[in-house]
């Protein structure tokens, strides 16, 4: 990738946070009560006026090693500005089960906004939309045999974003779990190296999502329509997960689910739907009581967890050229007082 153009798009949400909470110190990591976590802000990274700068320095120091490594000639960093967007008002419970944002985490937020941007890095964040809205558009406006493109994120969200052109660079736990995917898919044998990609990264083809998932990546959607999604509060239809993938595949789609249950009309013919299910698709268990209740859930589902790739975003390919400005990246590392990455 590094003799030609490549398009890296970053969800800086998603690293921020890894950051946070991986260089947290341990009496708030393992601290259950909020106030309790409060007393110890103190022991926080911060600047010596008091600005917190943990999950900044991480992902600042990840940011310009992707720069360096990787060498993408064009890059955009993408964030979520608010949890009320345009899916909270489609399901007002969307997100509903998450926590406050800690104030420290917050605050980051907005600068980490600013440096990049001062830095000389494209920054996009809307009112409406979250981080894999301006993800997915980016990448649909630009994608092509003349512009590869790769996502970098540990939000499984993204892998319906996986095409012949785009490839989703999943950031995994921990570097054990990277190495497995690789030895599983035998990449080694292709003559790429683990050294090409990110730390901790396996890159996802449509291939690999179809393997890993059960479904192609344009069924990711559908998928969670099915299943739900526990870290966003989806409901998706209770007690179907294991049918989910091998439905999708036969029948493409959530709506083809219910196109072809809806065509068996009484209770005797649909106990030979779900025989046919069990001997040709292996679905064990009549999920059939539980689609036809909550079809209107699975239809929200499949909704709330479907991306919009049509955001407004800047059109031309020249705003996102990735050329740090030393001089700022300098100043900016001073006034954050990063002896570390100054020196």
């Amino acid at each position: 990738m590094t003799d030609r153009k490549f398009f890296l798009v970053i969800d800086g949400s998603s690293m921020l946070v890894t950051n946070y909470y991986g260089n947290l110190p341990k009496q708030i990591l393992f601290e259950k009560d909020e106030e309790k976590k409060k007393l110890h802000y103190s022991k926080i990274m911060q600047t010596s006026d008091g600005t917190y700068t943990n999950a900044i320095y991480g992902t600042l120091r990840t940011i310009l090693k992707i720069i360096r490594e990787q060498k993408p000639t064009h890059m955009a960093v993408v964030f979520d500005k608010s949890r009320d967007t345009f899916r909270r008002e489609m399901y007002a419970d969307y997100k509903g089960t998450r926590g406050a944002t800690p104030e420290p985490l917050k605050q980051q937020f907005v600068l980490i906004e600013e440096v990049l941007g001062e830095i000389g890095l494209k920054v996009l964040f809307d009112d409406n939309y979250e981080a894999d809205d301006l993800a997915g558009s980016i990448i649909s406006k630009f994608e092509g045999p003349d512009m590869p493109m790769a996502f970098l994120t540990k939000d499984h969200d993204y892998l319906q974003l996986v095409s012949e052109y785009t490839r989703g660079w999943m950031v995994q736990t921990k570097k054990e779990k990277a190495v497995e995917l690789f030895e599983k898919y035998n990449v080694f044998g292709d003559g790429r190296q683990m050294d090409v990609l990110p730390d901790k990264v396996f890159e996802f083809t449509s291939e690999h999502v179809l393997s890993e998932e059960g479904v192609l990546p344009s069924q990711i959607p559908d998928l969670k329509g099915i299943c739900g999604d526990t870290s966003d509060n989806i409901p998706g239809v209770k007690g179907v997960s294991s049918a989910a993938a091998p439905l999708i595949r036969e029948y493409g789609s959530v709506e083809g689910i219910y196109e072809e249950l809806e065509s068996f009309e009484n209770e005797k013919e649909q106990k030979k739907l779900a025989k046919f299910w069990k001997e040709n698709l292996g679905v064990t268990r009549s999920p059939i009581k539980a689609l036809l209740r909550d079809k209107e859930s699975a239809l929200l589902s499949k909704k709330l967890a479907t991306i919009v790739r049509d955001v407004p975003v800047p059109s031309q390919l020249e705003d996102y050229e990735c050329n740090i400005n030393n001089e700022a990246l300098d100043t900016v590392l001073r006034r954050l007082e990063f002896k570390s990455m100054v020196e």
